[in-house]
């Protein structure tokens, strides 16, 4: 059995409007392919994919349009199937350009002759399946889309992972994507546990998914089996951030500055090994992916969506805006990155698009009251307001002695703060400042 605890800090955000149960009882629904995509080479974290396409040039659907580069890195793959009609760049949801490939679609949806199913997955080896990983461009897609054979590859850790933790948690207000998968997928998602289980050698996984969707407990226990054990955790906000979930599930404590390894620890989101599924037995690229569109839209739902769709082509399948639209937001309300228009791409770490109003334009805000909510608050055990007056100061060497290094930038702190005080985006300034000098 799990050893379920509580970590420190954390919040529990106020969801305006109907939040998660706008959407967590609407089933996937595969979202009509686009006439265009755009599709960016940076869709991973790590070095990004070098184009290997030119314009004019006919591909197929999960062709490799992007080729990996060094070790942490992965393949991008054709969403659709049709002519290149640009190299070019697009802009990330983070603001940054990136080199792409726009290609129009011929509808046809022709897959490319080197996507093919497995013959016998149960001879594959440990480093098959890695292989597998890596050649069809798994990556967590949870938000952080670290390159996922790159993790299941154990060879050079001492000591070995012993534990596999799946995050179902999904904490963020108004995403249900990962909740919806879990519900209709929950067979698909454990045997991606069992093919992980295998490349990682370890004998035991431990799925965490928060108590406020019990569907998806249910369904995700019903299809558990060869030492899979799914465990309900309190609602609590940041639980899906990997040092929280590995505290709750195991009681193990994620050194600062370390990585899940160190505590013997493997993670991997319920959404990614769906894909390590798809990849192994069908030999799928990632070419699509679930997000959950919500907020003020006139259809708030859960659209599998083609890589390099437009945000545009999104919300007209969510019915448009409505009115008293203020924010538009590519992930969550916590951790996701506003964006100035529906023209931006969707890419692999894309789980959601949210329209929000009023309740998103952040206050005024004042002078620090020393109430210490920041502080109870920080699931690092860090104190915000201190590092928040260093950074104010141009201190950042001071705001990085008292820790800023060890934010996760989650925004409780910001969220929890009477005086609204941008408190996580001075631990930002303080790393990016930290990271500059050291490069």
């Amino acid at each position: 059995m799990a050893t379920t605890q509580t970590f420190g800090g954390g919040v529990h955000p106020r969801e305006i409007g109907n939040g998660k149960t706008a959407t967590q009882s609407s089933q996937i629904v595969n979202a009509a392919a686009p006439a265009r995509v755009t599709i960016a080479m940076v869709q991973h974290g790590g070095a990004p994919a070098v184009c290997c396409v030119k314009a004019g040039q006919s591909v197929k659907m999960g062709q490799v349009i992007g080729e990996a580069q060094g070790f942490i890195s992965a393949p991008v793959h054709a969403s659709v199937s049709g002519k290149v009609i640009a190299v070019t760049t697009c802009t990330l949801p983070s603001g940054k350009t990136a080199p792409a490939v726009v290609i129009e679609n011929d509808f046809e949806d022709s897959w490319d002759e080197s996507v093919t199913a497995c013959a016998d997955v149960d001879a594959l080896s440990p480093a098959d399946i890695i292989a597998i990983a890596s050649k069809c461009g798994v990556v967590g897609l949870g938000g952080a889309t670290f390159p996922t054979a790159v993790k299941l590859d154990t060879s050079k850790l001492d000591p070995k992972p012993d534990t596999l933790v799946v995050n179902g948690s999904e904490c963020e207000p108004y995403l249900t994507s990962d909740h919806r998968l879990m519900v209709e997928n929950a067979g698909q998602i454990v045997d991606g546990i069992l093919l992980a289980k295998k490349a990682l050698g370890v004998s035991r996984a431990v799925v965490g998914i928060e108590d406020n969707k019990p569907d998806a407990v249910e369904a995700m226990r019903a299809a558990a089996k060869d030492g899979v054990e799914v465990v309900s955790l309190p609602a609590k906000y940041p639980q899906g951030f990997e040092k929280m979930l590995i505290f709750a599930l195991t009681g193990r404590r994620v050194p600062n500055g370390a990585l899940p390894s160190a505590v013997r620890c493997a993670v991997l989101n319920v959404a990614t090994c769906a894909a390590l599924s798809a990849a192994v037995r069908e030999g799928r690229p990632i070419i699509d992916r679930v997000i959950t569109v919500a907020g003020r839209v006139g259809k708030p739902c859960n659209l599998r969506v083609r890589i390099g769709t437009s945000l545009m082509d999104v919300v007209d399948q969510a019915g448009g805006l409505t009115e008293g639209v203020r924010k538009l937001i590519i992930g969550g309300p916590m951790m996701g990155n506003a964006v100035p228009s529906m023209s931006l791409p969707v890419t692999k770490n894309c789980g959601g698009f949210l329209a929000l109003g009023e309740e998103a334009v952040s206050a005024e805000e004042s002078a620090c009251i020393r109430c210490g909510r920041c502080v109870r608050a920080c699931p690092m055990g860090l104190m915000p307001s201190k590092i928040d007056a260093l950074v104010r100061r141009a201190d950042y060497d001071g705001a990085v002695a008292v820790g800023a290094m060890n934010c996760m930038e989650c925004g409780s702190c910001t969220y929890s703060c009477p005086a609204k005080r941008e408190l996580t985006q001075s631990c930002r300034i303080a790393k990016a400042i930290a990271k500059a000098k050291k490069s």
